[in-house]
Protein backbone atom coordinates (compact mmCIF):
# COMPACT_ATOMS: atom_id res chain seq x y z
CA UNK A 1 0.00 0.00 0.00
CA UNK A 2 0.72 3.16 -1.05
CA UNK A 3 0.15 6.02 1.70
CA UNK A 4 -0.27 9.78 1.09
CA UNK A 5 0.38 12.78 3.57
CA UNK A 6 -3.48 14.14 4.13
CA UNK A 7 -3.91 17.45 6.35
CA UNK A 8 -7.10 17.38 8.43
CA UNK A 9 -8.55 21.06 9.23
CA UNK A 10 -11.39 22.29 11.44
CA UNK A 11 -13.40 23.65 9.40
CA UNK A 12 -15.53 26.78 11.28
CA UNK A 13 -18.93 24.88 10.51
CA UNK A 14 -17.58 22.06 12.80
CA UNK A 15 -16.71 19.97 10.16
CA UNK A 16 -12.84 18.65 9.16
CA UNK A 17 -11.83 19.38 5.82
CA UNK A 18 -9.00 16.96 3.92
CA UNK A 19 -6.58 18.03 1.71
CA UNK A 20 -3.14 16.30 0.47
CA UNK A 21 -0.28 18.16 -0.29
CA UNK A 22 1.12 15.57 -3.26
CA UNK A 23 -2.64 15.34 -5.10
CA UNK A 24 -3.52 19.35 -5.46
CA UNK A 25 -7.21 20.02 -5.63
CA UNK A 26 -8.65 16.59 -4.13
CA UNK A 27 -10.26 17.25 -1.01
CA UNK A 28 -12.96 16.03 1.29
CA UNK A 29 -14.59 16.66 4.84
CA UNK A 30 -16.28 15.03 6.81
CA UNK A 31 -18.21 15.24 10.08
CA UNK A 32 -15.87 13.59 12.55
CA UNK A 33 -11.87 12.79 12.28
CA UNK A 34 -12.67 9.35 11.56
CA UNK A 35 -15.34 10.29 8.60
CA UNK A 36 -12.93 12.70 7.29
CA UNK A 37 -10.35 9.80 7.07
CA UNK A 38 -13.37 7.42 5.28
CA UNK A 39 -13.66 10.07 2.86
CA UNK A 40 -10.21 11.12 2.06
CA UNK A 41 -9.34 7.44 1.17
CA UNK A 42 -12.56 7.10 -0.96
CA UNK A 43 -11.54 10.60 -2.52
CA UNK A 44 -8.18 9.45 -3.53
CA UNK A 45 -9.67 6.50 -5.95
CA UNK A 46 -12.54 8.38 -7.24
CA UNK A 47 -10.38 11.22 -8.11
CA UNK A 48 -7.37 8.52 -9.76
CA UNK A 49 -10.43 7.55 -12.23
CA UNK A 50 -10.09 10.74 -14.52
CA UNK A 51 -6.78 12.10 -13.07
CA UNK A 52 -4.72 13.83 -15.28
CA UNK A 53 -1.08 15.53 -14.62
CA UNK A 54 0.03 19.28 -16.75
CA UNK A 55 2.57 16.11 -18.67
CA UNK A 56 -0.48 14.40 -19.68
CA UNK A 57 0.18 11.21 -17.39
CA UNK A 58 -2.79 9.92 -15.82
CA UNK A 59 -1.17 8.29 -12.33
CA UNK A 60 -0.37 10.42 -9.21
CA UNK A 61 2.77 11.41 -8.55
CA UNK A 62 4.30 9.26 -5.95
CA UNK A 63 3.64 10.47 -2.40
CA UNK A 64 6.72 12.34 -0.58
CA UNK A 65 8.08 11.43 2.76
CA UNK A 66 6.96 13.46 5.61
CA UNK A 67 10.81 14.40 6.26
CA UNK A 68 10.64 15.48 2.56
CA UNK A 69 7.46 17.82 2.91
CA UNK A 70 8.70 19.13 5.98
CA UNK A 71 11.32 20.83 3.89
CA UNK A 72 8.77 22.56 1.69
CA UNK A 73 7.33 25.75 3.08
CA UNK A 74 3.98 25.38 1.57
CA UNK A 75 3.16 22.48 3.70
CA UNK A 76 5.03 23.95 6.57
CA UNK A 77 2.37 26.83 6.38
CA UNK A 78 -0.56 24.68 5.28
CA UNK A 79 0.42 22.10 8.22
CA UNK A 80 -0.43 24.58 10.96
CA UNK A 81 -3.11 23.85 13.10
CA UNK A 82 -3.26 20.49 10.75
CA UNK A 83 -3.34 17.03 12.28
CA UNK A 84 -1.76 15.56 10.09
CA UNK A 85 -2.57 11.70 8.74
CA UNK A 86 -1.66 8.57 6.76
CA UNK A 87 -4.50 7.74 4.07
CA UNK A 88 -3.54 4.46 2.57
CA UNK A 89 -4.31 4.13 -1.36
CA UNK A 90 -3.67 1.02 -3.15
CA UNK A 91 -0.89 1.05 -5.75
CA UNK A 92 -2.86 -1.70 -7.36
CA UNK A 93 -5.71 0.77 -7.99
CA UNK A 94 -4.14 3.24 -10.59
CA UNK A 95 -0.97 1.82 -11.89
CA UNK A 96 0.90 3.44 -14.29
CA UNK A 97 -0.65 3.00 -18.00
Amino acid sequence: MVQYVALIHKDADGSYGVSFPDIRGVITAGDTIEEAMEEAAEVLLFAAEDWTNPDGSTVFNPPRTIDDLRKDPAFVESSKDAIVALIEYPAQAHAAE
